[in-house]
């Protein structure tokens, strides 16, 4: 089914990405697995070919591609592994906020750095008792002259260990009710004194995907880092979070895809019974189960995307797109390995990796159950 999407250029710079992607990501994806994490040499390549920022204006180094460039980042990125979704956070997730909400000087000192992959972006929102839940988190930060005086823990903080510019979601007034007024954000950089990084953690999936603690104690950040208003971040959250939940089951629905067409060469080689898996009725309908639910995803995704496009609220289609395409693509997970018998278990088998990595997607983002929830008030 041809995607209405895509026009000529879409698909040129489609062909593009992949390319590259074959030459500089996947013979090494591997290592980078073993490593737990993507390379910065890798960045700085990403950023020659315009592949970092391609939103941001031509002003501070960026194309100024419409949002169909970053769908096509993030879809072939995750083709090669979701432990490459680093780079859609920097992309679609990070650098939005600087561009929405950040002062003419923020943008003019920072933006060019994040789009030649000289700095690369993080966000720090969870904490070890704050996830979904926002309003609870626990860091603080109180004005002191020129500065403000930052103190807390971070944690599960994707490209936590690369980056060299954080986004802290912080409360410059612990006593503001309700709670959530009192949220601020500000950008701390890598050698900021008080800010240091704990242990690399060992997930169970995306591996390549560098995720660590971060600490801050009694760091002196510039107040002049302050994004947009003080008392607003959580504001800025909102607005911000339905596309990182697009963005979530975008590269959720690529797996997907991706799992079926592995597991259909697969079972068109491995034969039992003297004939081909997939010449065999129980798993013909199996595989036209996943299938169906597969386009299904594809279809109600693109119309997501479109809605972006179009400018529209899309904030309950992208709980709804988040919360049914990652749901799909684990069941899509079980199914395929499961169709790998005995070999889908080992590791020589991309199935492996990716029931391994898909595992996290209804959690992250907003788990599901708070997916649910923002549905539910619609209703």
């Amino acid at each position: 089914m041809k995607r209405r999407l895509l026009e000529e250029e879409h698909r040129i710079f489609q062909t593009a990405v992949r390319s590259f992607l074959d030459k500089e990501a996947v013979p090494y994806f591997d290592q980078w697995e073993e490593e737990r994490m993507v390379p910065r040499e890798f960045w700085i390549k990403l950023g020659k070919q315009g592949y970092l920022c391609p939103q941001a204006a031509e002003q501070y180094g960026g194309i100024g591609a419409d949002f169909i460039y970053n769908v096509i980042i993030n879809e072939e990125f995750a083709r090669v592994g979701l432990g490459l979704m680093g780079v859609g956070l920097h992309n679609d997730i990070i650098a939005p906020y600087l561009e929405t909400y950040g002062s003419t000087e923020q943008k003019e000192h920072w933006l060019p750095k994040c789009i030649s992959g000289e700095s690369i972006l993080a966000i720090a929102m969870t904490e070890p008792g704050a996830g979904s839940d926002l309003q609870a988190i626990k860091t603080t930060a109180f004005r002191d002259g020129d500065s403000y005086i930052l103190n807390g823990q971070k944690t599960f903080i994707s490209n936590g260990i690369c980056s060299d510019l954080v986004l802290v979601a912080c409360k410059t007034d612990p006593k503001a009710q309700p709670a959530y007024k009192g949220i601020s954000l500000m950008l701390v950089e890598r050698d900021t004194p008080g800010f240091t990084r704990g242990r690399k953690m060992d997930k169970m999936g995306m591996h390549s995907q560098d995720t660590a603690e971060l600490f801050f104690e009694d760091c002196r950040v510039p107040a002049e880092n302050l994004i947009g208003e003080e008392g607003k971040g959580f504001y800025y959250m909102m607005n911000s979070l339905p596309r990182e939940r697009l963005v979530t089951a975008i590269t959720s629905q690529v797996a997907a895809e991706e799992m079926l067409r592995e597991t259909l060469e697969y079972t068109g080689i491995r034969k039992a019974f003297g004939r081909p898996l997939k010449d065999q009725q129980h798993i013909q309908f199996t595989l036209a189960e996943l299938k169906s639910e597969i386009v299904l995803g594809r279809t109600f995704v693109d119309r997501v995307i479109e809605a972006y496009l179009a400018g529209e609220d899309m904030g309950t289609e992208s709980s709804i797109a988040k919360w049914w395409v990652t749901e799909m693509a684990n069941r899509v997970a079980y199914q395929c390995l499961q169709l790998h018998g005995g070999y889908g278990y080992m590791e020589e088998y991309p199935i492996a990796r990716w029931y391994r990595d898909i595992r996290v997607t209804p959690i992250y983002a907003g788990s599901n159950e708070i997916m649910k929830t923002i549905i539910a008030r619609t209703l």
